[in-house]
């Protein structure tokens, strides 16, 4: 399964053109842009989201659709911690 999450760019080209710093709940990783550095005729900049898989921001996304993806995600994160417990509990 591919998941692409949700991250905002918080500096641009630290170590060179096609790289981002970018920001998940706290956490940062330099990531590589060029997927989404010529799709739009507006530069990336810094406050943007972007959808991040497996180090490579993959496509540019709205602040909104960032906030609703990211709820969503924490949403099923708790919703299997509880169930991964409960099923846990249940073993001699």
């Amino acid at each position: 399964m591919c998941v692409g999450i949700p991250a905002q760019v918080v500096e641009l080209a630290p170590s060179g053109p096609h790289t981002a710093i970018v920001d998940v709940d706290g956490a940062q990783r330099e990531v590589n842009t060029i997927m989404v550095d010529d799709e739009a005729d507006v530069p990336l900049a810094t406050g943007d989201w972007v959808l991040l898989h497996v180090g490579f921001a993959m496509s540019r996304i709205d602040a909104a659709e960032a906030a609703e993806t990211l709820a969503f995600m924490r949403e099923l994160g708790s919703v299997y911690d509880e169930e991964f417990e409960a099923f846990s509990s249940d073993l001699p």
